[in-house]
């Protein structure tokens, strides 16, 4: 089991006050139970507004992808490239979650939490600010695509850092019986982000105009976010370590190996397996589906007018973002598990048939730029668009969706927390919730988008064909249902655990 320094000795090693000092007496003899509401709220302010930001910056550059394509890749290929190009980029910051998870768990779970998620704040947003600025393909070549997917991995990473140690400061602040109402709050903040980069993107090309948007002006959002980190980051500078850990450093119980006593020692590792593939795998795919890929499939499928996709799904967003809070209360008084896997299921067997109301709802497509043939003798296809969308029917499918996301969502932080020993909490929390968020949610738009080129490419008759439009909707309900199978069977529905032991 873990091996400790002597008291004094590892409270000096991981940065604590001297024990015996009164701030080394003040952790010892806090009571997570006792905190003001006014304090909670104070942390909770402070963490959801640098993780709203960080969710903007993280997805804008999928929000953009079909614009961002072409820039990244040069004009000289099909769409479909240059847009599976731009998600497989999206999907790169994606893949190294898990790894910016070990590594700023472990430092948070050694060093501390408030100043983890100061640095994972910095370097996501100079990643975003310096991709608003980087030259297009047309202008340096090869070099475009490279430099932007060095600064997705650098979000990658900040981003896996960003939220455990968001989830667990605040959960580490909360009373025991209100856990989940009060880190539920923190769950909005995805949500939050990406209505953000969608109002900012829309109001941007609304006063910019769509060709001078297209040509330079989708860097705006990106540089807006420099003014954005730069505020968050005073915010939370004010913000003093989590009491629970700096409890852990007074007396000397901080883990010296946070990775080997999270995935070596075998009850912990259990754990983990269980938190990946029973839960956060399938709340992954949830998420991306109902909210990300629901917003690429209106506008890059159905061809929708930009303003009335936003305006479907953030209306949508907007309405269920409450139902966070309360499926997050719910917990507390009923249990996480049977929300959370209400939830998947749901997202299991209605997804695809939510999908195809939204498609009919959208109405025919219509062209309304003929097809012809450039000046090389090249055929460029008609342009279409669905121009008789009905909305309201619209976002009412759309926020049955992200109610879905709210159930398996909502819950999840406190869930989380309660899982992992303190000592362990933050690298433990974090690897499982950005492996099933990063890797099975986060590829959700590419692999859903690629399976319908391929569809599109069968021959005429065939099922792959006719559902080409939907049918990548398979892997993400095939995950989900997955991991509701494994989290009925193995998931334990722990709920208002006294941390402070």
């Amino acid at each position: 089991m873990n091996q400790h320094l002597p008291q004094r000795d590892a409270a000096a090693y991981a940065g604590a006050a001297p024990v015996g000092s009164p701030v080394a007496d003040e952790a010892v003899t806090h009571d997570n139970n006792a905190v003001s509401s006014s304090k909670i709220w104070q942390v909770i302010t402070a963490s959801s507004v640098g993780t709203v930001i960080e969710w903007y910056d993280f997805y804008i550059f999928g929000s953009l992808a079909a614009i961002i394509g072409p820039v990244l890749f040069g004009h000289q290929g099909k769409l479909e490239d240059s847009l599976l190009g731009a998600l497989a980029v999206f999907g790169a910051g994606f893949v190294v979650r898990p790894f910016g998870a070990l590594f700023f768990g472990r430092i948070g779970d050694m060093i501390g939490r408030k100043y983890t998620f100061l640095v994972t704040l910095l370097i996501m947003g100079g990643a975003t600010f310096v991709t608003g600025l980087i030259p297009s393909y047309d202008s340096i070549g090869i070099a475009a695509p490279l430099i932007v997917v060095v600064l997705r991995l650098l979000q990658g990473l900040a981003l896996g850092g960003e939220y455990g140690g968001a989830a667990t400061y605040v959960a580490e602040h909360a009373p025991d019986k209100k856990r989940g109402y009060f880190t539920s709050f923190i769950q909005i903040t995805a949500t939050g982000g990406l209505i953000l980069s969608i109002s900012v993107i829309v109001i941007t090309r609304k006063i910019m105009g769509e060709e001078a948007f297209k040509e330079w002006g989708w860097r705006v959002p990106f540089l807006l976010s420099g003014l954005l980190v730069i505020a968050s980051y005073y915010i939370r500078r004010k913000l003093h370590e989590s009491p629970l850990f700096a409890k852990a450093k007074a007396t000397g119980t901080t883990s010296t190996n946070p990775l080997r006593d999270s995935f070596v020692n075998p009850v912990n590792r259990r754990l983990v397996l269980i938190a990946l593939f029973g839960v956060t795998m399938g709340q992954g795919v949830i998420f991306y589906t109902s909210q990300f890929q629901a917003y690429s499939f209106m506008n890059n499928t159905l061809k929708m007018d930009l303003v009335d996709s936003s305006t479907i799904l953030v209306t949508a967003m907007l309405l269920a973002t409450p139902l966070f809070v309360y499926f997050g209360s719910l917990s507390d008084r009923i249990g996480r598990k049977r929300i959370i896997m209400t939830g998947m299921i749901c997202g299991a067997l209605f997804t695809i048939p939510l999908f195809y109301g939204i498609k009919a709802f959208a109405g025919p497509l219509t062209e309304i730029t003929p097809a012809t043939v450039d000046a090389a003798g090249k055929a460029v296809p008609a342009v279409m668009k669905a121009l008789t969308p009905n909305i309201p029917a619209m976002i009412a499918l759309t926020f049955i969706l992200v109610l879905f996301v709210t159930m398996v969502y909502g819950p999840i932080a406190a869930y989380l927390v309660e899982l992992f020993p303190t000592k362990v909490r933050y690298t433990s929390l974090s690897v499982p919730y950005h492996i099933g968020n990063g890797v099975f949610g986060g590829f959700v738009p590419l692999v859903a988008t690629w399976i319908g080129v391929w569809a599109t490419t069968q021959p005429e008759g065939t099922f792959a064909k006719d559902h080409s439009s939907l049918i990548g909707l398979a892997y993400p309900v095939l995950v989900a249902f997955i991991c509701f199978v494994i989290g009925v069977i193995y998931m334990r529905d722990v709920r208002n655990v006294r941390i402070m032991d």
